[in-house]
C-alpha cells in the first residue's frame, strides 16, 4: 500500500489483523518504508515492495489504496460501501492459488473491454500515447508485438500469488521501476501505464475481462441464489 501525509491508513492494522502490512509513506523518506522516489503512485510502492522482497514474499499479497470505504474516494472498490476491509475479507485465497492474479474489482467500468488503444492517436489519451512504447521497454519485441487493445476493470488493486510474481525475475520488476523512475511523464499518467499493465505483468491476456458475476461468485463467494 502506498500513502501519503494526511491518509489515515490505522484501519488496516485495525481491521485485518491476519494480513501482514507493508505500508509505504510516499512523501517521507524517514518512515520505515519508502521508496526510493515519490513518483508514480502506487505503482513505485508496489515494484518497490516486490523488489525488497522477492525472496521472501508471502504466499498471497494484496496490493491496495489506502481508502477504507465511501464514495467518492473508495468509488473504485467493488464491495459492499465500497469498503476495502470487506473487499479482502471475502477475498477467496484458493482462487489466488489456483489463478495466480485477481483483480479486486469485478464491474468493468471503467476499464473493460478496451480501455487502452495504443494506436489509435487521440491526442486527449495521454496514456494511450505512451503505452505502446512502455510495453516494448517492458516486455521487448517492437509495436507490432504490442497488442491493439488492451483492457481490464481499473483501478490497481489486486491480489496475486507469489508463485506468480516469481514467474518474472526480480531484474524485470527492477526494470519496470527504472521506467517509473526515469520517465518524463507526468505521475498521473505514468501510474495508469502501470494501472493496464499489471495484468499482463501477471500473465493474464491483454484484455482480461472475466463475467462480473462469475467473478463475485468465484472470487469473492458472492454467488446469486
Amino acid at each position: 500500500m502506498a500513502h501519503v501525509e494526511g491518509e489515515d491508513v490505522s484501519w488496516v492494522g485495525e481491521e485485518l489483523q491476519d494480513w501482514q502490512q507493508a505500508i509505504y509513506h510516499m512523501d517521507d523518506v524517514n518512515w520505515i518504508l519508502h521508496p526510493p522516489l515519490n513518483k508514480g503512485r502506487e505503482a513505485m510502492a508496489y515494484l518497490t515492495f516486490i523488489i525488497d522482497h522477492y525472496n521472501n514474499l508471502p504466499e498471497i499479497m494484496v496490493f491496495l489504496h489506502p481508502h477504507l470505504e465511501g464514495w467518492p474516494k473508495a468509488w473504485h472498490t467493488d464491495a459492499d460501501d465500497y469498503n476495502n476491509v470487506n473487499s479482502v475479507r471475502s477475498l477467496r485465497l484458493d482462487y489466488v492459488r489456483e489463478h495466480g492474479y485477481a483483480n479486486m474489482r469485478c464491474l468493468y467500468i471503467p476499464g473493460c473491454p478496451d480501455e487502452v488503444q495504443p494506436f489509435r492517436n487521440d491526442p486527449e489519451r495521454t496514456h494511450e500515447l505512451a503505452f505502446a512504447d512502455a510495453y516494448t521497454y517492458f516486455f521487448g519485441g517492437n509495436y507490432s508485438t504490442v497488442p491493439h487493445t488492451v483492457g481490464a476493470a481499473c483501478c490497481s488493486q489486486f491480489a496475486v500469488s507469489r508463485d506468480q510474481v516469481r514467474a518474472r525475475t526480480r531484474k524485470d520488476y527492477t526494470r519496470y521501476r527504472k521506467w517509473l523512475v526515469d520517465t518524463d511523464l507526468p505521475d498521473d499518467i505514468s501510474g495508469r501505464v502501470l494501472e493496464y499493465m499489471w495484468h499482463l505483468i501477471f500473465g493474464k491476456d491483454p484484455v482480461w475481462c472475466p463475467d462480473h458475476i462469475q467473478c463475485w461468485c468465484e472470487q469473492f463467494g458472492r454467488c446469486e441464489a
